[in-house]
């Protein structure tokens, strides 16, 4: 027997293995298994998966549901896992719980290098792994190392084709090849989920904007975040939209809609707020918006690419300053966003920036890639040195931090001629002689 378990956290994401599963990208199987992970902050206040609008859809294409939620309770899926030596008595326990006995089990996941995922790879030790990406940031590398008895056994990487021609960097330190998931079959899930969320507002062709909750990750606060949907208000009204909706983050507090009421009738702006927990899509496809605004959401990928809606972005500089570490595995969605789309003013938000060709944009990702994980991607330094010696200009310092860039030695950093001055040992125990004794003085 075998049995194929696929973990999903978001609507979205289950929408991606539902037409991956319509297209044939998964060989035949005796059993297929949906685990749904509630990752919300609060899970006990925040609806899972398999609870969302839309999801009786998709149900067929498993022959069960199960919650990893109610396995591991009362830990959280993003803070628990597994300790190494209890591994062999967890795959017990979950064959025992689950029914799989003795079968031959292969594993679909997102988002292998961290929890809930990582820990079900490493529960079932001999699993063959597919990992599907359900967003921008398979396009950028991995967020850390990834223990080789798991990376190892990643055969494939499934994803949208939200840039066309760009080539995920993701788990390609472990040789990983990239496989597209059909857009026609992606389009035709979400056509299925098009009835579901009774309720929603009966406006024709709004300017929609779409709330992320930055500030849960840490990025802005929650009054910059507040200010950035204004931005956003502004924008669409700065174009003539007196008809505006407004899409908040499922899990976003409800002040970020009052916010936002008040700026709209200073505009005179006539705002509707979604209440619902649909998929922006779904909304794509009820409204068809005039124009869709948000800050560095796949969705407006999908708005663009998937159909052909005017996209417009708000916020991306101030991302691309205040995201730390530099390494933040979130810098290459904003930067694509931010190379690809206009801002509102721009061309009227209108399409995508012009002159980025696929070719510049690959290099781009290679570049900033690299800066962002020199160890997992050593093999990139040539192309991010080439890249930064002859387009770094003012548009692209955008994408990198001179400090940054001075401590790996590439250029943009220090003069070149001082270049051997971050990796020599002699430099750097004087530096740190020097930071002890401003320390000491300061005291």
């Amino acid at each position: 027997m075998t049995t194929q378990i696929f973990l999903a956290s978001t609507l979205y994401g289950t929408a991606t293995l539902a037409a991956a599963l319509d297209a044939g990208r998964f060989a035949p199987a005796d059993r297929r298994v949906l685990l749904v992970s509630n990752n919300a902050a609060t899970p006990e206040t925040t609806p899972a998966v398999d609870a969302m609008p839309g999801f009786e859809h998709l149900r067929d294409r498993f022959d069960d549901v199960v919650s990893w939620n109610e396995t591991i309770f009362p830990h959280h899926p993003g803070g628990w896992a597994p300790r190494q030596d209890d591994l062999p008595m967890w795959e017990r326990h979950l064959r025992l719980a689950w029914g799989l006995g003795g079968d031959d089990v292969s594993l679909a996941v997102e988002s292998i290098q961290v929890h809930p995922a990582l820990g079900v790879a490493q529960i079932f030790t001999d699993a063959p792994v597919t990992v599907y990406a359900d967003g921008l940031m398979s396009y950028g590398p991995t967020r850390n190392k990834i223990d080789p008895l798991v990376g190892t056994r990643v055969e494939r990487l499934l994803h949208l084709d939200l840039v066309p021609g760009l080539r995920p960097l993701l788990l390609t330190e472990f040789g990983v090849e990239p496989e597209l998931v059909p857009t026609e079959a992606f389009l035709r899930v979400l056509a299925e989920l098009d009835g579901t969320g009774a309720g929603l507002p009966g406006v024709e062709a709004p300017a929609l904007l779409l709330g992320q909750y930055l500030s849960a990750l840490g990025i802005l606060s929650a009054e910059e975040e507040e200010d950035l949907h204004v931005r956003m208000l502004r924008g669409a009204a700065g174009l003539g939209h007196r008809r505006v909706v407004f899409k908040p983050h499922p899990t976003a507090p409800a002040r970020y809609a009052r916010t936002l009421e008040g700026e709209a009738e200073r505009l005179g702006v006539d705002l509707t707020v979604v209440d619902t927990p649909v998929l922006a899509e779904v909304l794509y496809r009820r409204m068809r918006p005039a124009l869709v605004v948000g800050c560095f959401s796949t969705a407006l990928l999908t708005a663009s690419r998937l159909y052909g809606l005017p996209v417009a972005r708000v916020g991306t500089g101030t991302l691309l300053e205040r995201l730390t570490p530099y390494e933040n595995s979130n810098r290459v969605p904003v930067t694509l966003v931010d190379a690809l789309l206009p801002e509102p003013a721009d061309a009227g938000g209108a399409g995508e920036r012009p002159g980025t060709d696929t070719e510049s944009l690959a290099a781009l990702v290679r570049a900033v890639g690299f800066v962002m994980q020199p160890r997992i991607l050593p093999e990139l330094r040539p192309a991010a040195e080439e890249y930064l010696r002859s387009r770094l200009d003012d548009r692209t310092w955008r994408y990198f931090k001179k400090r940054r860039l001075t401590s790996l030695g590439l250029p943009g950093g220090i003069p070149e001629r001082l270049a051997f001055l971050p990796r020599s040992p002699a430099a750097r125990t004087v530096v740190r002689r020097a930071r002890a004794i401003r320390r000491s003085v300061k005291r």
